[in-house]
């Protein structure tokens, strides 16, 4: 896990202006590497036919962290790669600017653009980064749509942060991103 960690870069960019994406793209370059797929999520200025100002991200750091790591072993398992860089900025991203990065390093193209479409995807649908967009006459909290697609497909079980079923059989349990303690408020577990 050492050498993996070595040849992953995971962030999460606090009150930060732009992502330094040479930074990320300088990581993840190698003379073996002889492909790099790259991500940028970038703000959009309109969403159904409403003008966006800009979005404003929020995260529980640590458990975010945790599960984009485990996202990248997931990755690392299913292709031949080099290096991984992940980066996410929390707080304001105005209309523009990248508000996640990802760059991958493989041997072949193939390998690098699968598991950067993978990576994006799965952090969607698993990492908890909330979403809010700010209009020019409102604002609205949004779930990823692979959030709302995964949890519909797996019906009414639980998940952990990376998206894999479990069922809940004692009070503490250990997930991919640490211990879960369920409260008992009367039979509803959310």
């Amino acid at each position: 896990m050492a050498a993996e960690d070595d040849k992953n870069l995971v962030e999460i960019l606090e009150n930060l202006d732009t992502i330094d994406v040479a930074k990320y793209m300088n990581f993840v370059s190698a003379p073996q590497a002889g492909a790099i797929a790259t991500f940028s999520g970038t703000t959009r200025d309109t969403f159904e036919g409403k003008a966006v100002l800009e979005l404003r991200y929020e995260a529980y750091v640590p458990m975010a962290i945790r599960c984009m790591k485990s996202v990248c072993s997931s990755a690392r398992a299913s292709w031949n790669l080099h290096s991984i860089a992940v980066a996410h900025r929390l707080g304001t991203v105005p209309v523009g600017e990248a508000s996640v990065f990802i760059a991958v390093s493989s041997i072949h193209r193939a390998d690098a653009l699968e598991a950067c479409r993978f990576l994006i995807d799965e952090i969607k649908a698993t990492v908890p980064i909330w979403k809010k967009e700010v209009y020019s006459n409102g604002e609205v909290w949004k779930e990823n749509t692979e959030f709302l697609e995964r949890r519909s497909k797996l019906g009414n079980k639980d998940l952990d942060c990376c998206g894999k079923k479990t069922e809940i059989k004692e009070h503490n349990k250990k997930l991919c991103c640490g211990t879960k303690v369920w409260v008992d408020d009367g039979g509803n577990q959310d």
